[in-house]
């Protein structure tokens, strides 16, 4: 299964995946692109490393710097996931994977990769989802309700936010002191763990 994986930060949940492809020779996927909308994402780099195609596709890569400034957020969102969809068709991917993507994708890609798109979302869903939960908002969310546990998720992508199947979903407990950081900091490795067992049933569910 050809994937590519979309980005906008450090790219620590797509190392897990490069580093999971190069140790098991069985691997059912291959990243043949990564895509970020961040131009200074370091997840580019870890895809140069790894010898992957890396592309940026922002509001101004993809709409020019004045049309960028005019637009409408959803318009940036539809522009940079037309040109999303042109790139993965071009590499004939098969299956599209957000890992620690801060973009919300619409239009035709939702459509034409409909239950062979992946996310990985920072908390238990349908708990603390939808827009704005994100990064520490949703772990900040997660202490101020008095959650007894939190992790993370795994779920097909619809034309929803954070509402599609769960596919793998890791749990750790919330401690009486947790801060942001140290509750970010517990959940963190099984993002990783999460993030490759996501991608290995999606490939076994498009399989069959």
């Amino acid at each position: 299964m050809n994937i590519a994986v979309l980005v906008s930060g450090g790219g620590t949940n797509l190392q897990a995946l490069i580093d999971y492809e190069k140790a098991h020779a069985d691997c059912p996927y291959h990243i043949v692109l990564v895509v970020s909308n961040t131009k200074n994402a370091y997840a580019l780099e870890r895809a140069k490393t790894a010898g992957i195609r890396a592309e940026i596709r922002s509001p101004f890569s993809v709409l020019g710097k004045e049309n960028a400034e005019k637009a409408s957020r959803d318009e940036k969102r539809i522009a940079i996931s037309d040109a999303i969809l042109a790139l993965c068709r071009e590499y004939a991917v098969d299956a599209i994977v957000l890992a620690g993507y801060l973009s919300v994708l619409g239009g035709a890609i939702i459509d034409e990769y409909a239950g062979r798109i992946i996310n990985l979302h920072p908390a238990l869903l349908p708990k603390f989802g939808g827009v704005g939960m994100w990064g520490h908002n949703v772990h900040e969310a997660v202490l101020a309700a008095g959650e007894s546990e939190s992790g993370c998720t795994v779920h097909l992508v619809d034309s929803g936010c954070d509402t599609g199947k769960i596919l793998v979903q890791k749990k750790v407990p919330v401690l009486p002191n947790d801060t942001p950081d140290s509750l970010y900091a517990r959940i963190a490795p099984h993002e990783h763990e999460a993030m490759v067992e996501g991608v290995c049933l999606l490939a076994s569910l498009i399989k069959k």
